[in-house]
């Protein structure tokens, strides 16, 4: 097997007293797009500075293209394409400047692929970077990482602050971007709707350590949420429990690998639901929202022995 393209490991990193990440660990396989999710505040954006060497981590390592992120060199950096919210750009310039901008410092840049991307999605290369809408510097951020040919691709809730419908231009420009192009892509974001049309993997950080890290088809496979009606005072302690939120009339739990003796425990003093499959936003709700109880246990993807 190839080395993953981007690597996370035992990663904490604090601010004074505050620690941000608690041990992250991940991988991102060549070619493949990784969604890493969270509330706002969850260190997904620390993550990322890290893996970029613009902050050094405080025990742990992250790597991306092999590379040790402390030690990324300007080479390294022109393998790497980054696209974060807001789209820094110079809003003075004109789209076509821009683009002729990047093509002047960046070796791999190319100027007529940037140019036909901008005809295609329809921007207006003499307007100025100040005079588009939020959404279309998006575009022009995207179309500008991406014109580089980059072998790996970070973003860092890219569409935050756009709208429905410029959320899904947005998206819809990234992947015809992207098609066919053998990226690795690591793509943080809070929006849950952006990442299920896209990502192979997702993951879930919460409070700095990382709950939830599998295939969308894995999570399918094995998480659950059943409601658990009974008179118990607290939430249960179970093998397997990622959450339990309150009810009027019990839990509602949320189980990754449930199996009988586990059902048998709840049913011995209460009343069990038969299981319901999870959608990404439930799931996630079920285990970041300030009313759940989580639990220590986290869901990875199933090795085979």
């Amino acid at each position: 097997m190839s080395d993953p393209a981007i690597s996370f490991e035992d990663v904490y990193r604090r601010f004074g007293e505050q620690q941000v990440l608690r041990g992250l660990s991940f991988d991102v396989e060549p070619g493949s797009v990784y969604a890493l999710l969270g509330r706002n505040g969850s260190g997904k954006t620390t993550a990322i500075r890290t893996l970029l060497g613009f902050l050094e981590p405080h025990r742990g390592t992250a790597r991306v293209l092999g590379r040790d992120s402390a030690t990324l060199q300007a080479a390294d950096r022109a393998r790497i394409g980054y696209v974060t919210e807001g789209h820094r750009l110079y809003g003075v310039m004109k789209v076509k400047e821009i683009l002729a901008f990047e093509a002047a410092t960046r070796p791999d840049f190319s100027l007529q692929r940037a140019r036909d991307a901008v005809k295609r999605f329809g921007l207006d290369p003499k307007k100025r970077i100040m005079r588009l809408s939020r959404g279309q510097r998006a575009q022009v951020a995207l179309i500008c990482a991406v014109a580089a040919s980059p072998e790996v691709l970070v973003f860092d809730d890219p569409a935050m602050g756009l709208d429905v419908v410029m959320r899904r231009e947005f998206l819809d420009v990234m992947i015809d971007l992207l098609s066919g192009q053998g990226c690795s892509v690591l793509l943080a974001s809070h929006i849950l709707t952006d990442v299920e049309r896209i990502a192979d993997r997702i993951g879930i950080l919460h409070h700095g350590r990382l709950i939830v890290d599998a295939t969308m088809e894995d999570l399918k496979e094995r998480v659950e949420q059943r409601v658990w009606q009974t008179d118990a005072a607290a939430a249960p302690v179970l093998p397997g429990l990622l959450a339990a939120r309150k009810r009027r009339d019990g839990y509602e739990l949320t189980l990754v690998d449930c199996d009988a003796s586990t059902c048998a425990e709840l049913e011995a003093s209460g009343r069990l639901s038969d299981p319901v499959t999870p959608g990404l936003e439930e799931l996630f709700l079920s285990l970041v929202s300030d009313s759940a109880a989580g639990a220590e246990n986290a869901v990875r993807e199933e090795v085979p022995a």
